[in-house]
């Protein structure tokens, strides 16, 4: 016979109960952050962690650390003279609508990662691929390793390609691997991936527009 809540013992309601959200830290210095703080790429662990302004700031400085945490930048851009078309998107093999490229300095190679039930899948990308499909668009020349990536989109025939910080990018594969459902994703991860893209859209600055060539 299942107990009823005035019988359930104070071990069970612990963990029935919503446990109040824990604080996250700065994960150098361990002050409290905010929601929107900055991130860090730890290179030696492959790894995003929390920062606080000032720990951000001090590691966008040459030599901090000894070159372990980059700090992650907050620039969107995206290239108005660059279109991607379906020929384009089929050279990528990527089997869904949606993908992001970096550039891993460790092993000084591309890698080509897309959302998925299971996470964030990578796809093999020869360099030759690379420089076909996006060596065109002046986005490449300014990507810096490790820290941004070039977030790619197909839907409806219509593609898009923005540079942008590279901790949005693995934020858009938690959400859709918690919301994903079926086959194709369902339809509220569907609907989160376009909110998404229009706060990207919001974000993104065309390259004349900000001081580059």
């Amino acid at each position: 016979m299942t107990a009823s809540p005035e019988t359930r013992t104070p071990g069970l309601r612990r963990f029935l109960t919503e446990r109040p959200p824990q604080t996250e830290r700065c994960e150098l210095c361990a002050v409290a952050v905010e929601a929107g703080h900055r991130h860090l790429v730890d290179t030696d662990k492959r790894a995003l962690v929390c920062a606080c302004a000032p720990c951000a700031l001090l590691m966008e400085q040459p030599g901090a650390a000894a070159g372990r945490f980059r700090t992650v930048p907050a620039r969107y851009l995206t290239d108005p003279g660059h279109r991607l078309d379906e020929s384009a998107w089929e050279a990528l093999q990527i089997p869904v609508g949606v993908a992001f490229l970096f550039r891993n300095a460790a092993l000084d190679r591309l890698v080509a990662l897309y959302p998925s039930p299971a996470g964030a899948t990578e796809s093999e990308l020869e360099p030759a691929t690379w420089t076909d499909v996006l060596g065109g668009s002046r986005l490449t020349e300014l990507l810096e390793p490790d820290v941004e990536a070039l977030l790619l989109r197909r839907t409806g025939g219509r593609f898009e390609c923005h540079l942008v910080p590279i901790d949005i990018c693995y934020e858009l594969v938690g959400r859709m691997r918690l919301l994903w459902q079926g086959f194709d994703g369902g339809a509220e991860a569907r609907a989160a991936l376009d909110a998404f893209f229009a706060d990207v859209a919001r974000r993104v600055r065309p390259l004349g527009e900000v001081g580059h060539p």
